[in-house]
């Protein structure tokens, strides 16, 4: 697995229909592709989205966003922290590493990461060594997200009325 390629995925028409074969086929590719049928993004814009290619197919995918330290309700000390959704491997090459690698490639920039998992992937979440956040009612709604916590990280703590 140490020769997997992980790139940051073009926003045009091909990266778009490449999509389509992932299960989370959804708001944030349908807004991209708004953009683009409006000519507003071009080719080498920034994408937050990130994958990997088995010869030309892509394999796996996920997005990557930096929040600002601002909007950091978990982790102390607050800081710039990555959210990682719409992690996915294609059926056919499941269990071969890809996942963990796309995982190991979001840790390289050492900062905690946060992510929501899909329902039955938790098991692969804590072997990646990500933790539950503790439940915020206002902060999460309805979400439960998981952390990762690199060194001198750790979870906010969450203030609860007396």
């Amino acid at each position: 697995m140490n020769n997997v390629k992980i790139e940051r995925l073009l926003i045009n028409y091909k990266t778009l229909e490449a999509f389509k074969q992932f299960k989370e086929y959804g708001n944030q590719e349908l807004s991209m592709l708004e953009d683009l049928e409006s000519n507003m993004v071009e080719n080498n814009s920034e994408s937050p989205f990130y994958g990997i290619y088995y010869g030309d197919r892509l394999i796996a995918r996920m997005s990557l966003y930096r929040v600002g330290k601002k909007y950091d309700f978990y982790f102390d000390p607050p800081q710039d922290y990555l959210e990682l959704w719409k992690l996915e491997v294609l059926p056919d090459y499941q269990h071969r590493g890809y996942g963990k690698a796309m995982v190991e490639f979001a840790k390289s920039y050492e900062l905690p990461i946060k992510t929501n998992p899909r329902i039955k992937s938790h098991g692969f979440w804590e072997k990646m060594g990500f933790q539950k956040a503790h439940y915020e009612m206002e902060r999460d709604l309805g979400e439960n997200p998981l952390i990762w916590l690199p060194d001198g990280v750790k979870e906010k703590e969450i203030a609860h009325p007396s």
